[in-house]
């Protein structure tokens, strides 16, 4: 079947392609003067003092809790809240650093950690709140605040769907400590393979910069007070001071990250106008919800969930789209708690994850673009109309 409506489009022009035959002729592929351009590139524009570059959002997300373990902010054991649906690597870096997974239940409206439910999760062990922005849609970041502020508690943000928005006039993976974006291929800005975690904390910045290549000292500056460097270039080639991995990006990565960060406006624009039409098409549908924007939403994609009185009957409509040439896929992983893998983890379920549950059993999501898609986004009017009328 021909696809008519992707998940994604291609956002690359010549631009992207002389950035890849710039590095092409420096002779220098592995991290290096591109990398460090792009970061402080990236850091200006999302308003944040220092970014980290690493090859996905997945290590983004190893990078921050990593660095949050390391530097003791976190310990081996503490407890951190999660929202029950995500991506996979929103969990697997607190188990794969000995932190206990503590799962909420999500806003049905803004696919979002339900604010309501986080205060009555929390126990003695709980230090921490991994808030995700969900397919572009930030947090209420004055009540999480709030909450954090009465409990002692800090949070950070997995943003990776979510570049570009706002709350409060403010980008979102900029309130917590630490931030992560992502920039795969299908996401708001495309470098193949790559991801971003932003900070304002000088300590967790210089332990980022150790933990991405292989936890040795070489990339970090000799003011760090992590570490004590020798003059001998020698002695501090392969010098390391904690448990690391690699995760560096390629130049070539980030010298198209360079280009594709110029035109991000421009996709939040189009963005943006795609999702009005969206919202017009499926306004007070009787047979969907759609997600609630809180603040100013990047809209990663169109999420939409089957209202009670068609609830079970998933399978008709994805049936249909795809046979109509649009791609679908779930609403991110659905309830994790549902997913083989969460028997492998050190964690534990607040309460009742009924909403998760819904999302997971009526739940579907279709792709949003850079570029005018009102052509697509009435195929897909279209395919909802004939099972309607079936």
């Amino acid at each position: 079947m021909k696809i008519k409506y992707s998940l994604s489009n291609d956002t690359w022009d010549n631009k992207e392609i002389e950035a890849i035959n710039r590095v092409i002729a420096s002779n220098r592929f592995t991290m290096g003067k591109e990398v460090e351009k792009y970061e402080k590139a990236f850091a200006k524009k999302f308003g944040s003092k220092y970014a980290v570059m690493s090859n996905s959002g997945s290590s983004a997300n190893l990078l921050a809790v990593s660095a949050l373990v390391y530097s003791g902010r976190l310990k081996k054991g503490d407890e951190v809240i999660v929202p029950a649906v995500s991506w996979s690597t929103t969990y697997f870096p607190l188990e794969q650093n000995g932190l206990k997974i503590r799962l909420v239940d999500i806003d049905i409206k803004t696919l979002n950690i339900d604010l309501t439910k986080i205060e009555e999760a929390i126990t003695p062990k709980t230090k921490a709140i991994f808030a995700v922005n969900l397919l572009g849609n930030p947090v209420d970041f004055d009540k999480l605040s709030k909450i954090c502020k009465k409990h002692k508690l800090f949070f950070f943000e997995d943003n990776c769907e979510s570049m570009g928005a706002t709350f409060a006039g403010k980008k979102a993976g900029t309130f917590g400590l630490l931030g992560t974006f992502s920039t795969f291929y299908s996401h708001h800005l495309a470098t193949m393979e790559g991801g971003v975690t932003v900070t304002d904390d000088e300590e967790l910045y210089h332990y980022m910069l150790s933990i991405r290549a292989h936890g040795w000292t070489r990339n970090l500056p000799k003011t760090s007070n992590l570490y004590t460097k020798n003059d001998d270039d020698f002695y501090e080639s392969f010098q390391f001071i904690m448990p690391g991995y690699n995760l560096r990006p390629l130049e070539m990565e980030a010298a198209i990250g360079s280009e594709q960060l110029k035109k991000l406006d421009k996709f939040l624009k189009i963005r943006r106008e795609n999702a009005e039409i969206f919202k017009s098409i499926m306004y007070k549908d009787p047979f969907f919800m759609i997600q609630s924007e809180t603040g100013v939403s990047s809209w990663f994609g169109f999420a939409l969930i089957l209202a009670p009185i068609i609830a079970g009957q998933r399978d008709e409509y994805v049936g249909a789209l795809k046979k109509a040439g649009v791609e679908v896929r779930p609403i991110v992983a659905g309830n994790f708690a549902r997913q083989p893998a969460f028997k492998y983890m050190n964690a534990s379920i607040s309460g009742k994850l009924s909403n998760a549950d819904y999302i997971h059993n009526n739940g579907f999501f279709v792709g949003n673009h850079s570029i005018p898609m009102e052509e697509q986004l009435n195929l897909l009017k279209k395919v909802f109309k004939s099972v309607t009328h079936m």
